[in-house]
């Protein structure tokens, strides 16, 4: 079996520590176990605790406390006010998780919602999680194209993004054919390594309706991303041409393909929340390191009040545990 996962519990003063202890509530009994890495002191407030020096620590306590790697905070935590003097151990539990990982020590990593205001505030210089993670595990060696590369999933739909949070009116300058082009070799290489496929079928949306219409509502699929599939065709990958991104999510055209290449945020966004709104999962793909987090922020408007939902850690976790036996059955 594959080391434990390890969970970094986020922004403090956000729902990660109720979700976080809802969702060992649900997996207790039955899940593969993690460990949390954390303030121990504020976990205890919301489930039994047990700190534990490494994720290996973990599993003979699983059943009966939420093992902690206990990281403490150095202020205290009021629920809906982040602070940024607790900012700088916020990012390196996210450090301290990634070392975890690079060293075998833990199988994933699972990220609890952060909030960027205070970590920038502190001097944070990543635009978020998933940038930061990417340049902790740069100088580890890796097989095949890495990445980041941003994946939303629901249900049986995986969503890859060219594009993360841009502008609209950038989108169409960023969406080059170098992009998509290292966009879907990550997302090709990880589907045979981390999801255990053979051939994968990738789907590619275009930019504009209709697929440009012929080069009538734009130039892109005809300069940009038909030039694309012709290079990854080349090197073997199956992509189907750019579809028009109005059919391309239904149950009929999802049964069509295995994980498809979106261009811009609300393209992938919008059919993973209308899918599954709650049980979404964000997952990095092209890393030394399997990495999922809950599609969500940090609720601050709810956070303390017991009624933040789990369903999206738990989707989560359950996410990162399938990645990682994958890779250690490859």
């Amino acid at each position: 079996m594959p080391a434990p996962l390890v969970l970094t519990l986020g922004e403090p003063a956000g729902v990660g520590p109720e979700i976080v202890a809802a969702a060992w509530r649900a997996l207790s009994a039955s899940g593969a176990p993690f460990a949390v890495i954390g303030d121990a002191r504020l976990l205890a407030g919301h489930a039994p605790v047990q700190t534990v020096s490494e994720p290996s620590d973990a599993a003979p306590v699983f059943a009966r406390a939420l093992p902690v790697i206990d990281l403490p905070l150095p202020d205290p935590v009021t629920p809906g006010r982040p602070d940024p003097a607790n900012a700088g151990m916020v990012a390196d539990w996210i450090e301290y998780g990634v070392n975890l990982c690079l060293s075998g020590q833990a199988s994933g990593l699972v990220t609890a919602p952060i909030a960027k205001a205070p970590l920038y505030a502190a001097g944070f210089r990543f635009p978020g999680h998933t940038e930061f993670i990417a340049e902790l595990t740069a100088d580890t060696p890796m097989q095949g194209t890495r990445g980041p590369v941003m994946m939303l999933t629901a249900k049986d739909l995986r969503a890859c993004l060219v594009t993360i949070h841009v502008a609209l009116d950038q989108v169409p300058e960023l969406v080059t054919t170098e992009r998509v082009t290292r966009t879907a070799r990550v997302v090709h290489e990880s589907m045979k390594r981390d999801f255990g496929l053979a051939s994968p079928r990738i789907a590619l949306a275009a930019l504009n309706p209709h697929a440009g219409e012929g080069g009538a509502l734009g130039l892109q699929e005809i300069t940009v991303l038909k030039p694309a599939v012709e290079i990854l065709r080349r090197e073997g990958l199956n992509i189907t041409d750019p579809r028009p991104a109005d059919s391309l999510f239904h149950d009929e055209a999802r049964a069509t393909y295995d994980a498809v290449v979106c261009l811009y945020h609300d393209q992938a966004l919008i059919p993973v929340k209308t899918l599954d709104f709650w049980g979404g999962v964000n997952a990095t793909l092209g890393l030394p390191i399997v990495r999922t987090s809950p599609d969500h922020g940090t609720g601050f408007d709810i956070a303390g009040k017991g009624i933040a939902r789990p369903d999206s850690l738990i989707a989560a976790i359950r996410l990162a545990t399938e990645m990682a036996a994958t890779r250690a059955a490859g």
